[in-house]
Order: C-alpha cells, then sequence, then structure tokens
C-alpha cells in the first residue's frame, strides 16, 4: 500500500482547505489541488520559517535563489536554456497573465482563449477592461482536442492581440506536440501576435510524451511570448503563492525592467524559499507523485467505462480529468447532478467556457481509495437516474 493511501476524507477536511471545506458533506474533485501533502524540504522550509519566526520580506538573495532554482530546473527538466534575470516571480499565473495583458499588447486589443479553458481566463481577462474571443476546440471522435487553427486565425485577423495558450491542456489533460505547436506559431506569427503560454502543469506529464516549452521551439516563438511556470501543481503548493514568469524577448526584459521589483516585491518570504526547496531538492517527490497519479489515471479510465454513457477525454498530462456527459442528460447539468445525487462536487463544463455545455471537470489527485469511493457513487447515481 503506498503512503498516499492511507490518507483519509476526515484528515483532508481537518486540514481546511477550500476544496474539503466549501462542501462540506461531499469530496471534492473541483479545485485543482493534490491530497497528498507536501515535499518534505518543502516541509521544513515552513517549519523553519515558524521556529526562527521569519515571516517578513523576501530578501533579495532568496530572491535572486529562486529565480537561479527555476532556470536550473527548466534546463534540467526540458533543455531550456533561460538566463536568470529573464525569470521574474510572481505570485500565480494569473498575475503573470494580468502583465501579459496589460504590457504587452496593443491597448483594447482582444485576448484569444481556446476552450475548454481553465475557469479564471475568462473572468481576468474582462477584469482588466478586454474582450474575450472564445475559440472552442474540436473534439476528435477518440475525446482527444485540438486547437482549431482556422478560428484562432480569424480571431487574430479581426483584431485581437494575444492568445492564451495552455500546456499541459486544463481542464482536457492534452501534452501538445511540437508539429501542433509550430503550426500554432505561425499562425501567431503571420499576424504579429502575441503568446502567454501557461505551463504550471509542465512537471505532470503522464504518459511517455515531451514537454516542449512553446517558447523553446524558435526564435519566432522566443520573441512573441510570455511564459508562466510555477512549482505550484507539481508539488502542490498553491497557497506559498510563487509563480515565475520567463520573458524570451529582450525588449520585453527591458519594457519590463521599469517595473520588475513591485512586481516581485507581490511573492513572500515562504513561497520564495518553497519554490527553491521543490525545484532543488524534490524531484524524487514528484516522480513517486507522477508514477501515483498514472495509476489513479489508469483507474479513472477504468471505472468511467462502467458508466453508460459517460467518457473521458485521454489524459495525458495534469491530474484534470474532462467527463463528456452529454449522453447521461443529467438534469440541471452535471456539476450540480453529482453533487445533489452522488456526493461529488465536480466543476460544471459551462464554467470552462463555449462547448463545455454536459461536460463536467473532476480533479483525481485524491488518494486511491478516496478516489474510487467519488467513482463509484458517481456510476450508481448515474444507473438510478
Amino acid at each position: 500500500m503506498h503512503p498516499f493511501d492511507e490518507i483519509t476524507v476526515d484528515q483532508l477536511r481537518a486540514a481546511g482547505s477550500t476544496k474539503w471545506t466549501t462542501f462540506p458533506d461531499a469530496i471534492g474533485a473541483f479545485i485543482a489541488e493534490m491530497d497528498f501533502g507536501v515535499p518534505p524540504a518543502v516541509a521544513e522550509v515552513v517549519r523553519t520559517a515558524a521556529d526562527s519566526q521569519a515571516m517578513g520580506y523576501l530578501p533579495a538573495a532568496d530572491r535572486a535563489a529562486a529565480k537561479r532554482a527555476t532556470a536550473h530546473w527548466l534546463a534540467r527538466s526540458f533543455d531550456w536554456q533561460v538566463p536568470e534575470d529573464t525569470v521574474h516571480l510572481l505570485p500565480d499565473v494569473l498575475s503573470a497573465l494580468r502583465i501579459a495583458v496589460q504590457r504587452f499588447t496593443p491597448p483594447g486589443s482582444p485576448v484569444i482563449v481556446p476552450t475548454p479553458a481553465y475557469m479564471p481566463f475568462l473572468t481576468v481577462v474582462p477584469a482588466v477592461d478586454r474582450q474575450v474571443i472564445e475559440v472552442p476546440s474540436l473534439l476528435e471522435e477518440d475525446g482527444r482536442y485540438r486547437l482549431d487553427l482556422e478560428a484562432i486565425d480569424a480571431a487574430f485577423a479581426a483584431g485581437a492581440g494575444l492568445l492564451v495558450l495552455c500546456n499541459p491542456w486544463n481542464p482536457v489533460g492534452r501534452v501538445l506536440t511540437r508539429e501542433e505547436l509550430s503550426a500554432v506559431a505561425e499562425v501567431v506569427d503571420r499576424h504579429g501576435g502575441r503568446v502567454f503560454s501557461d505551463e504550471i502543469h509542465a512537471p505532470l506529464v503522464l504518459d511517455d510524451l515531451p514537454h516542449i516549452p512553446y517558447a523553446s521551439l524558435d526564435a519566432r516563438t522566443a520573441g512573441h511570448t510570455i511564459t508562466a511556470v510555477a512549482a505550484s501543481k507539481g508539488w502542490n503548493i498553491p497557497g506559498l503563492k510563487c509563480g515565475q514568469m520567463i520573458l524570451s524577448n529582450p525588449d520585453d526584459v527591458a519594457a519590463f525592467a521599469p517595473y520588475a521589483t513591485d512586481a516581485g516585491d507581490t511573492v513572500g518570504l515562504l513561497g520564495g524559499r518553497g519554490a527553491v526547496a521543490a525545484y532543488t531538492e524534490s524531484q524524487d517527490w514528484l516522480e513517486d507523485v507522477v508514477t501515483y497519479l498514472r495509476g489513479n489515471r489508469d483507474l479513472l479510465v477504468e471505472m468511467v467505462d462502467q458508466i453508460p454513457g459517460l467518457r473521458v477525454s485521454p489524459v495525458e498530462g495534469t491530474y484534470i480529468a474532462w467527463l463528456d456527459c452529454r449522453e447521461l442528460d443529467l438534469p440541471g447539468g452535471p456539476a450540480q447532478f453529482f453533487r445533489r445525487e452522488a456526493g461529488v462536487a465536480l466543476t460544471d463544463g459551462t464554467s470552462c467556457g463555449r462547448g463545455g455545455d454536459g461536460f463536467a471537470r473532476l480533479i483525481f489527485a485524491s488518494p486511491r481509495p478516496v478516489l474510487e469511493q467519488a467513482l463509484t457513487q458517481m456510476r450508481d447515481a448515474a444507473a438510478r437516474r
């Protein structure tokens, strides 16, 4: 038995996260965090800070260490050579998206968001007074999604300035290939557009596939991309609030320089030190987690196959499953139905944009017995409907 198997629902509720307290009578599967705790090296950072009462601002030396750790991790993991001074610390991916929109696109230009999408992409952009152009992606017969390049091309032609690219793709679980990324680059380059590449799930590739940072493809993509990475997903530390924005265009680095210090001041001491501990001391923990998630993914596929009318998109990366519930025709929508009838809290696909009606988003980064319980309850509820 793996130690993760022994973590109980009662323990998870007692820990007090949003995932497990919002619906106290349901299994939490709607927020993208894992239920496996954190790496020992990260826990030690927090304990040491508490023992020494180090709760002040992030010192310059620690800030430099976090940038250096990020650059070394990118080189080691993806063979992407990133100068340390092009790495900027920010609280999270949404902070980086705001900067990308406000600092690196033409004033007033719309933002392209392929759907299904991570839900806040559809709300953060309007919050900074920009229009979202939703581009529903193409769903193939095997349940795999691909980007609609013709529609993205048309959106750029209509005046959009930025494409939001999510790879690995939340919520549909795709890991985009080099060929797919190159095809995106052709469209973006043709219109002189920009790309915001959200790659925070890069550590969580479950199949034997490479994660290819979009900006690392060639000089074109390096020139038009703002990349967001973080230890938040792979090492389960979103609450420490330390993401990284990589600027791969020297002109962008120079343009952002006057704002870099203030932006970096939004990251706390625990976040900066936690990111260093994750990137430099916690690779074995990550590898164990990925292996465990692969087993969870396989269990999910096996159990979904037992539910007539339910399908799951092939999950190549992330710990997020995209469930096609359309044939079930569930009253009130999938999330409401399974919350009410199965005691499992999911995200309704409509929150992920156009094309999400009849779908649901499920987080499977739970102890395997808990995941099995959730899927069993969903199966039984579907059979009773």
